[in-house]
């Protein structure tokens, strides 16, 4: 996904950039925007809420697909119009039932960020 306009992104803030994209994602899916590799290494900008999530009911003649950019460097970071930012990825995105439960398993895995290994 590309910058469909110029703009400037200021040391620690976020910016709103525009991809001229109007898309049908299709029911039961999603359209995750995820940055590009490149993107945070070259240029300090990362998707500011880690993936976009772009749901199917997104779809109007004014739903343009924007991207949250946050500028983690200490200078001010030019886009500029055709700058490919992010690139897009359409999931499945099944129905769960949540089921409460009186008991779980017995087995723990060892608290957060382990797997126990």
């Amino acid at each position: 996904m590309a910058a469909a306009h110029d703009l400037t992104v200021r040391p620690r803030e976020i910016a709103l950039v525009r991809t001229g994209l109007i898309i049908e994602v299709p029911t039961g899916h999603c359209l995750a925007i995820f940055a590009r590799s490149s993107t945070p290494l070259k240029r300090g900008l990362l998707v500011a809420n880690g993936v976009g999530v772009i749901d199917p009911d997104y779809s109007g003649p004014q739903d343009e697909v924007m991207i949250q950019l946050l500028n983690v460097t200490k200078h001010d970071v030019s886009v500029t119009r055709g700058d490919r930012l992010a690139q897009g990825i359409v999931l499945p995105t099944p129905r769960v039932a949540w089921n409460e439960v009186s008991e779980i398993r017995d087995v723990t895995r060892g608290g957060f960020g382990t797997t126990g290994a």
